[in-house]
């Protein structure tokens, strides 16, 4: 319960980000049946539709960020804490694990965090445990593009390890390409799946460990074959069993727990692979309310 009384606070960071302002767009509509206040976290506030009001927090790679989320939250005293940006995840864990935030921080452990934030850490840890995963490989393996592009025998994905919302995905097909030149250990190399994307979004219980799964669709992206999507179609439930078994397999063999957003692509036999993981709500949780739904009843607070 909230500082307010019978009205429960529920904090979100990275409000003004894409994740934020899908989730104020589902807490709008949750808050037609709760009671709810949302509060807004972010480094540059702005009004964001569905929060009360966006509070200032520093950046998550700042040495002010702890002090900052502290206050916010001694000062708020949510129910519920919602960190949507990849970069805090496992900091943000490590810092309610120092100062006892107990289960009101709806976040994965520190340590599957960090593994699914880092994204050739993600493609060891599922490739380990048999899940499905493109050909890939640490950047720094190959000298040239020419050397890549031989070894997947096509196109390649390359992209940082550590970023979010599809910034510096480029499908890299000529040995000239001058993207190559900004790559170095800190990308990843992935053979390019080229069948239809999908955007699971699943909820796993802390307390049983079962999963919901919300198979979408991407029917649109911003980089025409990779990039955020611009648009996603809900697909039925039974219709891509494959899909929805494999989102469940990777977030079991993650360890992760709460929402969890991730990229998953049809190779060109049609096998479904994971591309990558965000142990988080993402840009197009709006699409399935069953997620914030699981988190209001099911996570402890």
């Amino acid at each position: 319960m909230g500082a307010g009384g019978a009205r429960r606070t529920i904090l979100v960071t990275g409000a003004a980000g894409p994740a934020g302002r899908a989730l104020g767009r589902r807490l709008v509509e949750a808050g037609g049946t709760r009671d709810l206040l949302a509060i807004g976290a972010d480094m540059a506030p702005v009004p964001v539709p569905g929060f009360d009001s966006v509070e200032t927090v520093a950046p998550a790679t700042d040495p002010r960020y702890e002090r900052d989320m502290l206050a916010l939250v001694a000062g708020l005293q949510p129910a519920l804490v919602l960190p949507t940006v990849s970069e805090e995840l496992a900091r943000i864990a490590t810092l309610g694990l120092a100062v006892g935030w107990g289960s009101r921080l709806v976040v994965s452990p520190a340590g599957p965090a960090a593994v699914a934030g880092d994204k050739l850490l993600t493609m060891w840890a599922l490739a380990r445990a048999g899940v499905g995963v493109p050909a890939f490989a640490g950047a720094e393996t190959f000298r040239s593009a020419a050397e890549a592009l031989a070894w997947a025998g096509g196109p390649v994905v390359v992209k940082p390890r550590v970023a979010r919302g599809g910034r510096g995905v480029h499908v890299l097909e000529d040995p000239d390409d001058r993207v190559w030149g900004r790559v170095d250990a800190a990308w990843i190399v992935q053979c390019f799946a080229p069948g239809t994307e999908y955007s699971p979004q699943v909820y796993r219980s802390p307390g049983t460990g079962r999963c919901r799964v919300v198979v979408l669709r991407k029917a649109g992206l911003e980089h025409g074959r990779v990039g955020n999507a611009t648009a996603v179609e809900r697909v039925p439930d039974g219709e891509v069993p494959d899909v929805a078994d494999l989102a469940e397999r990777t977030v079991q063999a993650l360890g992760l727990v709460g929402p969890v957003d991730m990229d998953v692509r049809r190779l060109a036999d049609g096998t479904p692979v994971v591309l990558e993981v965000n142990a988080r709500f993402g840009a197009v949780s709006a699409s399935a309310p069953e997620l914030l739904d699981a988190v209001l009843d099911d996570w402890p607070g």
